[in-house]
């Protein structure tokens, strides 16, 4: 996130990551990926791959019941295991005619997500020796003196920017959050006012999020190295691991056409606002990046296969766990962070990433470096890219713990799945095959996974409904007409329509 306010967290994750017990090949690539791609890796047997394509497409439903119920244009999304994406999707239209399909190759503002790439290009710094993590700032920035404070203060150092601890303010002194025209600084118009801003709170003493920060730190990268920033990072980290649609900056070239068009929050009338394009000019470092959710995947695949490899691929494996693990705990207990990356601690599994939020854009990717798995998502529009990843880590989690019920002989689940009439109780509600019966997937649920009750198949059209706690309650059946079509299905004595078959 960059601009608005922190009420919407940086990186919520109320579901742990799971990934159906997959064995991940070690040589496996990741391939880029078309409009869709559901690819298991190689080792993975059939039972796990048809319970990933099960969760896949359950999650495919919900996301565009997501993007429909909110108005959303645009959503991409992919899932990473190990160093494979398995699955990628666009969904809705990207440009102002609404003509234009997403697809995972559409180029988004991804924001703060740029930190992490600020974050490790500093590393690379500190792997050549070129900085210390505890020396001051100013011995790399002389220039970046804050006004003085009269408070006691250890010194502002990188460790403390890279972890939203140093005290300072949340932003250089420019309105560039405020619309219509959203005016970013230059670099010079940075350095130049920094002097006047004092520090917001005593360094390393409260948790302050700041684009500020990753900005001097993104300034450092390019003093202690001599390249200018944007060079440094595309030759030293976006090249050599084929990022080729993430970029330090914004392609207005592209706009409308590959990078999709901003929209703004959602009015009481169901309409978003047009936004301009930004430039984000001297906040690069912090605020700066565009990519595809298909690059992040690719991303995410490079940090566990740098872990599990252990062998030197941009970074050493052990700066990478180092950036991982938490370097600063908020005196309240209640917010964690490593060396750029975001941290929780998520039902017993370590959860890392970052989002992303500027004029238009929302972003977020999420990574369970344990389970090598992780999650991908970009939108147009001023939404919550964080409830769609939950949600579909939440529906692999779900197919993946879910004990498949015997076939029976007749029955073809496929022939149930569709989209049902919930009026006037609910809208649309869908019937899809989930672990040899059926589940309901609600597409305006804000968590899908929550609460799944489970159609056990009787035999003919006759199916149990099994609680989320195992209990069999009771019959559901289902109706055909006059040419053997699902037509309706029967529960408690009253009857749901069959809109359309999925």
């Amino acid at each position: 996130m960059a601009g608005g306010t922190m009420k919407q967290a940086i990186f919520r994750a109320s579901t742990a990551l799971a990934v159906l017990g997959m064995a991940i090949p070690a040589g496996a690539q990741t391939d880029r990926a078309p409009a869709v791609q559901t690819e298991p890796a190689a080792q993975m047997d059939a039972a796990k791959a048809a319970a990933l394509a099960e969760a896949m497409r359950a999650s495919e439903l919900w996301i565009e019941g997501q993007r429909r119920y909110r108005n959303i244009p645009a959503i991409s999304a992919a899932v990473a295991l190990g160093d494979r994406t398995v699955w990628a999707k666009g969904f809705g239209a990207t440009d102002r005619g609404q003509d234009k399909p997403a697809t995972p190759e559409t180029i988004y503002s991804i924001c703060s997500i740029s930190k992490l790439f600020t974050a490790v290009a500093l590393m690379q710094q500190w792997e050549q020796g070129k900085v210390a993590l505890d020396a001051p700032i100013t011995q790399y920035l002389p220039w970046a003196r804050l006004a003085d404070d009269p408070r006691e203060s250890v010194p502002i150092t990188l460790r403390g920017a890279l972890t939203h601890s140093a005290g300072l303010p949340r932003e250089a002194d420019f309105p560039y959050w405020t619309g219509p025209d959203f005016t970013f600084p230059s670099q010079e118009q940075v350095r130049a006012t920094i002097g006047s801003q004092s520090p917001l709170y005593p360094a390393s003493t409260t948790w302050q999020y700041s684009n500020l920060d990753l900005t001097l730190v993104g300034e450092t990268v390019e003093a202690v190295s001599g390249r200018p920033y944007a060079d440094y990072v595309t030759a030293n980290i976006l090249e050599p691991l084929g990022l080729s649609d993430t970029r330090p900056g914004i392609p207005a070239e592209l706009y409308g056409k590959q990078m999709a068009v901003g929209w703004g929050a959602l009015e009481a009338d169901g309409t978003r606002p047009e936004l301009k394009l930004f430039d984000p000019a001297g906040i690069a470092p912090a605020a700066g990046f565009s990519a595809s959710v298909a690059d992040l995947a690719k991303f995410a695949s490079w940090t566990f296969r740098l872990a599990r490899t252990g062998q030197r691929e941009v970074l050493r494996p052990s700066t990478l766990r180092e950036m991982e693990r938490v370097h600063y705990v908020s005196p309240d207990w209640e917010t964690n962070w490593g060396l750029g990356f975001a941290v929780r601690n998520i039902g017993g599994t370590t959860v890392v990433g970052h989002g992303g939020s500027c004029p238009g854009y929302r972003s977020m990717l999420m990574l369970a470096p344990a389970e090598e798995m992780g999650v991908a998502i970009a939108m147009n529009a001023m939404d919550d890219p964080g409830r769609l990843a939950e949600g579909i880590a939440a529906l692999i989690k779900a197919r993946g713990e879910a004990k498949p019920f015997d076939a029976v002989e007749g029955v073809d689940l496929a022939e149930f799945a569709g989209v049902y009439d919930g009026q006037p109780w609910s809208g649309e509600f869908m019937f899809v095959p989930w672990a040899g019966g059926l589940t309901w997937i609600d597409p305006d649920a804000g968590a899908p996974a929550d609460k799944m009750s489970r159609l056990k198949p009787l035999g003919g059209d006759r199916f149990r409904v099994i609680s989320p706690s195992g209990e069999e309650r009771e019959e559901v059946v289902f109706e055909r007409d006059r040419a053997g079509r699902i037509h309706t299905v029967r529960q408690h004595s009253n009857t749901s329509r069959r809109l359309r078959p999925l």
